[in-house]
C-alpha cells in the first residue's frame, strides 16, 4: 500500500506564531487565552501544561493578562477585558485581522456585509461582532436572507474553500439581480493552498485520511473537499483512531491535515498507516513504495512544546 502526503499539510504560521506567543508569555507570569488558542485538544493540552490558562468568557478571565486566541475577537470583547482592568494582548492571526479590516470598510462604503462562514464559529463571531448590522451565509438558501440589500459586500471566513465562497457569490447575483454585490476574497492563502492539494491528492487516491480536530472547520472543509473528488475519507484526531479495516483492498491511502495540527501529530499517523500496511504485508518496502513528501510544512516542528 502505498502512502501518499498532500503537498501542503499541517500547520499554518498564525497557529505556530500564536502558539509561540502564548508560550514566551506563559513564562513571564501567569496568562489566560480567551476560547481555545487554536482548534486542537493536542496543542490546548500542551499550552496548559506550560501555565496557560483558558476562559470561554471575560467574566471567566483571573489573571491580568488575557491573551486573544488566534482566531480574533471583536473590539467590544477586547474593550471590555480593559474596562475590567486586563492587559489584552494579540495571537490574532494577520489573516483574520484583514477579515475585520475588510468588513469593516464595506460597511463604511455603504454595503451590506455578507460574511460566508460558520455562523457561531469564534473567527465569525468576532467579525460580526464588529460590525452594527451583518448577514452569515453558508447555503444558497442563506442568501435569501439578503432579499431587499442594494448593495452587498462579501468577505469569507479565513479556512472556508474558495470554490463556496464564489458560488454563493454567483448565487447572489442570480437572486438579486439588482443589488450590486461586491467580493473582497479573505480566505487565506494557508487554505487555499491546502485546498488545492487536499483535491490533487483525492484524485490520485481511494482513500484519504484527514488528520484535525471533530470541531476544526478547516479540517472538516478538507474532508468535505477530498469527498467531493470521488474519495472515501476518514477523519482522526490521533493515530490511535487509525484502523487497519479502512484499507482492505486499497492500493494507496493519502494523508492531509489541517492547519491546527501539530507535526508530531502527523508523524505519528503517518507512523500507524505504515505499520497497517506493513502488517497486511502489502508494502514491499518504504523506499520503493511510499509517496514522501520531502518539502518542509510551514515552519518549524512543535516538538518543543512537549
Amino acid at each position: 500500500m502505498r502512502i501518499v502526503l498532500a503537498e501542503a499539510m499541517g500547520m499554518c504560521f498564525g497557529v505556530r506564531d500564536a502558539i509561540e506567543i502564548a508560550l514566551r508569555e506563559a513564562a513571564r507570569g501567569p496568562i489566560t487565552v480567551l476560547g481555545e488558542l487554536v482548534h486542537n485538544p493536542v496543542v490546548v493540552s500542551r499550552l496548559r501544561a506550560a501555565g496557560v490558562l483558558a476562559a470561554r468568557t471575560p467574566q471567566e478571565v483571573v489573571t491580568r493578562r488575557v491573551l486573544v486566541s488566534a482566531h480574533g475577537t471583536c473590539e467590544a470583547v477586547r474593550e471590555a477585558l480593559r474596562l475590567g482592568g486586563h492587559e489584552v494582548l494579540e495571537a490574532t492571526c494577520p489573516l483574520v485581522s484583514r477579515v475585520h479590516l475588510a468588513a469593516r470598510r464595506l460597511h463604511e462604503e455603504g454595503y451590506h456585509v455578507a460574511i460566508v462562514g460558520v455562523e457561531g464559529h469564534t473567527e465569525v463571531r468576532g467579525v460580526v461582532g464588529d460590525l452594527p448590522e451583518s448577514t452569515v451565509v453558508l447555503s444558497d438558501d442563506d442568501v435569501e436572507r439578503l432579499r431587499g440589500r442594494a448593495r452587498v459586500g462579501v468577505v469569507a471566513q479565513t479556512t472556508q474553500p474558495l470554490s463556496r465562497v464564489l458560488a454563493l457569490v454567483r448565487t447572489m447575483r442570480e437572486r438579486l439581480p439588482r443589488a450590486e454585490v461586491r467580493l473582497v476574497d479573505t480566505v487565506c492563502q494557508p487554505t487555499k493552498d491546502r485546498q488545492l492539494a487536499a483535491e490533487r491528492l483525492a484524485a490520485q487516491v481511494h482513500v484519504v485520511v484527514v488528520v484535525g480536530a471533530a470541531h476544526s472547520n478547516n479540517a472538516r472543509e478538507l474532508a468535505t473537499t477530498c469527498e467531493r473528488m470521488g474519495a472515501r475519507v476518514h477523519r482522526v484526531a490521533a493515530a490511535a483512531e487509525v484502523r487497519g479495516e479502512w484499507f482492505d483492498g486499497i492500493d494507496a491511502v493519502g494523508l492531509t491535515a489541517g492547519t491546527s495540527v501539530p507535526d508530531d501529530t502527523i508523524d505519528a499517523v503517518l507512523s500507524a498507516l505504515r505499520q497497517r500496511a506493513a502488517r497486511a504485508g502489502q508494502q514491499a518496502g518504504a523506499d520503493k513504495d511510499e509517496t514522501v513528501d520531502d518539502q518542509p510544512r510551514d515552519g518549524e516542528a512543535l516538538a518543543d512544546v512537549a
